[in-house]
């Protein structure tokens, strides 16, 4: 009897995967001539996502709000033979994404894809973060993802085909000491996503979640840090250089296009950030004891204060040994070095 009971979850569970594969290869989407918008591309996950999305086949726009950092990012796709649509726009700024669809739709006449990947960063003690802190995160990575799916929403239905892709955190999952801003932010971000899949589905258009955990992509030199700055930055670097616990940029680039060509509800990017999610899904309570000891361990409040500054001020020759050469790395080759432009404009 225990032999076939046994037999019998088995066989269960191969037809379940044998059936999500099935499935998956069913709404399996091709990228070739398909135009893509990914936002935040000119530097970071948002680059590394322009070139494999360009790899595909696809038409490639991209936004920022840097023009500089945007020619560059240009630049170097176009020595990979990669042709780089850009447009200057700050995704919190509504007038400016409606400028943004207009410019792609007169370059590629609609949108086929949309990426929501730009992102902002605030490191540092709950103590040190200001109203406004939030109110930038909230605009950058909510209202942001809302106008940009808002522009493209109204194409997609007429043709009753899309894909939209929200790239949230592990953040918008499992609430981050000294990152209150940015996950709470990545918090609604999920939950708009889900949203907007279990309504637009019917329709053809479909959304997915994506949830990175701790990815190699350099962003530390232009993540912005209070409190202890030094501290701060040394934590946060050492932590994206783990081999383990961290994963390359280009590895998530590509699962991120994967989960978009075959349509997946979610995807939680590494092994260790697919363990974490569960268990604080499973066991809040042991979770949040677990993030309190860790929270217990970073910087104290002190040092600047509510000020902040970014990583590339915040170095230390801890943050610039061998045990962060993966992130100083990532840092260089995805444009992550060049000085940003002053806050604002």
């Amino acid at each position: 009897m225990k032999n076939k009971m046994a037999l019998a979850v088995c066989a269960g569970l191969a037809g379940a995967i044998g059936a999500r594969a099935a499935w998956r290869a069913f709404r399996r989407y091709d990228l070739r001539d398909k135009v893509v918008l990914v936002t935040g591309g000119s530097r970071g996950l948002g680059l590394l996502l322009c070139r494999e999305f360009a790899r595909t086949g696809a038409k490639v726009a991209t936004c920022a709000r840097d023009a500089v950092e945007l020619q560059s990012a240009a630049v170097i796709l176009a020595k990979e033979g990669i042709d780089l649509f850009t447009h200057v726009c700050d995704v919190r700024d509504q007038a400016q994404v409606q400028d943004l669809l207009t410019a792609v739709d007169s370059k590629f006449g609609r949108v086929d894809v949309l990426i929501n990947n730009a992102g902002v960063i605030e490191v540092g003690p709950a103590s040190e973060m200001t109203l406004e802190d939030y109110r930038d995160a909230m605009n950058t990575h909510f209202w942001g993802p809302l106008y940009t799916s808002l522009a493209v929403l109204p194409q997609m239905r007429s043709r009753n085909d899309g894909r939209i892709v929200n790239i949230s955190s592990i953040g918008g999952k499992i609430p981050v000491p000294h990152l209150a801003p940015y996950s709470a932010s990545k918090f609604a971000l999920v939950g708009l996503s889900e949203a907007l899949r279990a309504e637009l589905l019917p329709k053809g258009i479909v959304v997915t979640t994506v949830c990175p955990g701790l990815m190699r992509t350099g962003s530390p030199e232009n993540a912005q840090f209070k409190g202890q700055n030094t501290k701060e930055y040394a934590w946060f670097t050492l932590s994206d250089s783990l081999p383990v616990l961290s994963m390359s940029a280009d590895a998530a680039a590509r699962q991120i296009v994967n989960a978009c060509r075959h349509g997946d509800a979610e995807v939680v990017l590494s092994l260790p950030m697919k363990v974490a999610a569960k268990l604080y899904g499973l066991a809040p309570n042991l979770a949040a004891t677990a993030l309190q000891i860790a929270g217990a361990a970073l910087p104290a409040p002190g040092g600047i204060g509510t000020e902040k500054v970014s990583g590339r001020e915040s170095h230390t020759p801890l943050t610039e040994s061998g045990l962060t050469a993966l992130t100083q790395k990532a840092a260089r080759d995805n444009n992550e070095l060049r000085e940003p432009m002053a806050a604002g404009t």
